[in-house]
């Protein structure tokens, strides 16, 4: 290999570990585990020889994902109620893997699905991607090294991988991956290294470690979600009789479950930017609450990041401004439509895409909301109504000159607005998470309500317990609820990757 100038330089690697046939999924998900952590190690070890006696000039290091390959050569139709686990046509099929220990039971089920459904071996071998030094580092090591001082002119690129843009798009969930010089068709929705970018994303974003993150999830964009749901939390923990072992908080403060039981950790110096909380159960069934700030960028940034974690599902809670005379302040709405003015998925989702309610979330939240509440028939639809919601970009819309969008609203029958709804539920469609909003209205503008500090403390004091309650409820409903329910075709696409 040689550089842009033209000196040669020599690349070290691990012995090259060849594609290997397995009919029993635990092998193969061993043999994963096998190479990713000989290749990682062989990365850490290297770099810190280099920081101990020096970059050697002209020497590379070298070490590369592990992969999935599945080969298929008939049309055989399958008999799977799932919307995942096999292919719809014969082919070669691949995917590149990080992290198999953090998704040591995600990947044994997609492995089962796919020796169930084809009868065929799956291989696991060594891919040709590399690994970056970035991903292969553990928690806390800093790759500050740009320039390597014992080499002049040399950079810490000329001796490792570092992040490629190239191989972290998100070309296959957005539909627009093109096949070159016959390569394998996608396996998974996401590449390892687009993975692994989101892992630590995560981790600076929550300030909690991927790890911890549950397959149930709300956002939310009001600290007073949080102290409500971390006060319950603890409360189900001393109790100890519902299956959570823990609440994890920022900075990985952890609260395990049985009375009087000793928290660990301490609190961060500083907030992140999005912080979560994990109320956890062993199987990851537990339910993450993420308190995403205030806008579309936010709500698409964290969901980019979340949606690698494969959850079962997510859910929006937050506030919004009622459109109709008729709604009044604490009145739920349940999102069936959604006018997506929002701008940040425009060129990743094109807003002539339809983002339809999901039977099964919607029951599941309507459900909630009668249960929480304990009201049923007219009296539900009295403080509920299902419609049209509207996101937006500019929180103060209400500045601008009326005419257009109070046109567009009504024209679009948008019966409230926000800022994420639509964005959360636009990335569930296009990631394929099953998603849902219940909006609770805090203010109605176009009436003259609007929230005033008296009247949102009221508010908040009164309606925050309740509307997280039934956030936690339709949770609960979607996690006994059999999983070809619901993960349904309706979030699949005619030519679709075989994992989840």
């Amino acid at each position: 290999m040689s550089d842009p100038s033209g000196f040669s330089r020599i690349t070290s690697t691990p012995e090259l570990m060849p594609f290997t046939g397995y009919l029993d999924a635990a092998q193969a998900l061993e043999q994963l585990r096998v190479i990713y952590d000989r290749n990682t190690a062989f990365l850490r070890d290297s770099f810190a020889q280099c920081l101990e006696t020096g970059f050697p000039r002209g020497q590379r290091f070298r070490a590369c994902y592990p992969a999935v390959r599945l080969r298929v050569d008939t049309y055989q139709e399958v008999d799977s109620r799932l919307s995942y686990g096999h292919v719809v046509e014969p082919g070669v099929y691949m995917t590149t893997i990080t992290a198999p220990g953090l998704y040591h039971g995600y990947l044994l089920e997609q492995l089962e699905l796919l020796l169930r459904n084809h009868g065929v071996q799956v291989e696991v071998g060594e891919s040709a991607v590399p690994i970056p030094l970035h991903f292969a580092l553990n928690n806390g090591v800093q790759t500050t090294v740009t320039t390597v001082p014992e080499s002049p002119g040399d950079t810490l690129r000329d001796h490792f991988d570092v992040p490629d843009l190239a191989y972290m798009d998100d070309a296959i969930v957005n539909g627009t991956w093109e096949r070159v010089h016959n390569e394998p068709l996608p396996l998974a929705p996401f590449t390892a290294p687009r993975i692994d970018y989101s892992l630590h994303r995560l981790q600076h974003y929550s300030a909690t470690r991927p790890e911890y993150f549950q397959n149930f999830v709300l956002f939310t964009n009001y600290q007073f979600y949080v102290d409500e749901f971390c006060q319950w939390a603890r409360e189900v923990l001393q109790a100890d009789d519902q299956g959570y072992i823990d609440l994890v908080e920022p900075g990985n403060i952890i609260t395990p479950a049985g009375a009087n039981a000793a928290t660990t950790g301490s609190p961060l110096a500083r907030a992140p930017q999005m912080p979560s909380y994990h109320l956890r159960r062993a199987d990851h069934s537990g339910i993450t609450l993420i308190n995403i700030g205030v806008g579309p960028s936010n709500a698409k940034t964290i969901t980019d990041h979340v949606a690698v974690l494969r959850p079962a599902a997510w859910l929006m809670l937050g506030h919004c401004a009622g459109l109709r005379t008729t709604q009044r302040l604490g009145d739920y709405v349940l999102a069936h439509g959604y006018v997506r003015q929002d701008h940040v998925l425009d060129e990743d989702l094109p807003t002539w895409v339809p983002i339809p309610p999901l039977a099964e979330i919607q029951v599941a939240l309507e459900q909630a909301v009668a249960e929480v509440a304990g009201l049923s028939g007219w009296e539900l639809k009295r403080i509920m109504r299902t419609g049209t919601v509207a996101s937006i970009d500019n929180r103060n819309w209400e500045l601008r000159d009326h005419h257009e969008p109070v046109r567009r609203l009504s024209q679009s029958r948008a019966i409230a607005l926000d800022m994420e709804s639509a964005t959360i539920a636009a990335n569930g469609f296009r990631f394929r998470v099953p998603y849902g909003t219940l909006l609770c209205v805090s203010d109605k503008p176009l009436h003259g309500e609007l929230k005033l500090p008296g009247m949102a403390s009221e508010f908040y004091a009164r309606q925050v317990g309740q509307h997280l309650h039934i956030g936690i409820r339709a949770l609960e409903l979607l996690r006994d609820m059999p999983k070809e329910r619901l993960h349904s075709r309706k979030l699949r696409s005619f030519l679709e990757t075989a994992f989840q």
